[in-house]
């Protein structure tokens, strides 16, 4: 799916019949299988996004495919291997790609497809947000707004696993009560809307478990400025997303009287941080595959289309309220 200049997503991207490229030594030729839609590709096909892709351009910046072939210098794959983007920005909506052996990322193959699909985005934020910011213990609390994204529902899972407590804002809309049942479902400890965030019952929430010492912002605004308001002092608020586009607005008050944290998130940037640190890749990698083998960690809710149908889902993926993830079958 190929994109030759900026715009909106169902005007501009094409589907196209490319030349497979010749296979390099360094090289491996993939058979991609699965690749989702995110927030962030349909931002860089708008030409909104910190980083774009040279034009023309292959959307996509996730998915898993299958080692058909490698080049004679390549060590660490296999013809079968199951592979994922070791970076952003490779153009995962697309049936073969021949990428350098340095892009890709091995992960196993007895793991759900759709699992491996989702895996280098979603997870790998929600695992450093809840790891990197604050020492959280069993019985710690953290809150977060969009807690139906993609990120929200791992923050949920991993949250859980390591018994942690999570408070789960979501918008208001006609179907809450099957919202809430499904992220109860996943492990949330409480799902509340924005409104009940201002509500004098959001003090019942904190008889029963501690107040949060993180807070995790994708929305921005109003939401952010009232999900603060429940944060321990000198806890920390850690800003990925910024899904209102508004600014985040906080009281003088909580940077004098409770001494609280702004920082900010970006993977793509902790990925170039981290590019000679393969340890530390490689055991983040291992945590999210043990959650996923134990039923620990499922798969964001997914709606699989066919790569033909490409305009129905680029258009689904961009309606508010949507809790389903696109994902192309390649």
């Amino acid at each position: 799916l190929l994109y030759e200049r900026h715009g909106e997503p169902a005007a501009v991207v094409q589907l196209k019949d490319l030349e497979v490229p010749k296979l390099g030594d360094c090289d491996v030729h993939v058979k991609m299988l699965a690749a989702p839609i995110n927030p962030a590709d349909i931002n860089m096909i708008q030409g909104t996004y910190p980083l774009l892709s040279a034009l023309p351009a292959v959307g996509g910046n996730e998915g898993v495919g299958e080692v058909l072939e490698v080049g004679r210098r390549v060590r660490a794959l296999a013809p079968g291997d199951w592979v994922i983007p070791a970076d952003a920005g490779l153009g995962t909506w697309r049936t073969r790609g021949v990428f350098p052996e340095e892009m890709l990322l091995k992960v196993p193959r007895d793991i759900p497809v759709l699992c491996a699909a989702t895996l280098s985005v979603n997870p790998c934020t929600a695992f450093r947000v809840l790891a990197d910011f604050e020492r959280l213990a069993p019985g710690d609390s953290v809150i977060q707004n969009a807690a139906n994204s993609g990120v929200g529902q791992a923050v949920i899972q991993i949250a859980r696993a390591s018994g942690i407590r999570t408070i789960n804002v979501v918008r208001d809309r006609p179907d809450l009560p099957k919202l809430v049942e499904r992220l109860m479902a996943l492990g949330a400890d409480h799902v509340v809307t924005e409104e009940m965030l201002r509500k004098p019952e959001m003090k019942d929430i904190f008889k029963s478990i501690p107040r949060p010492r993180l807070a995790l912002n994708c929305v921005g605004g109003k939401s952010t400025t009232e999900m603060l308001r429940h944060l321990q002092p000198k806890g920390t608020m850690v800003t990925y997303g910024g899904m209102a586009k508004q600014p985040v607005m906080v009281p003088v008050s909580a940077f004098i009287f409770r001494d609280v944290r702004l920082r900010g998130f970006w993977m793509t940037q902790w990925r170039k941080d981290h590019a000679q640190d393969q340890e530390s890749v490689a055991s983040m990698m291992d945590a999210l595959c043990q959650l996923i083998r134990r039923g620990q960690l499922r798969a964001p809710a997914c709606t699989e289309v066919p790569l033909q149908d490409y305009r129905a889902a680029l258009e689904a993926s961009m309606k508010p309220f949507v809790s389903s993830k696109q994902i192309l079958l390649l």
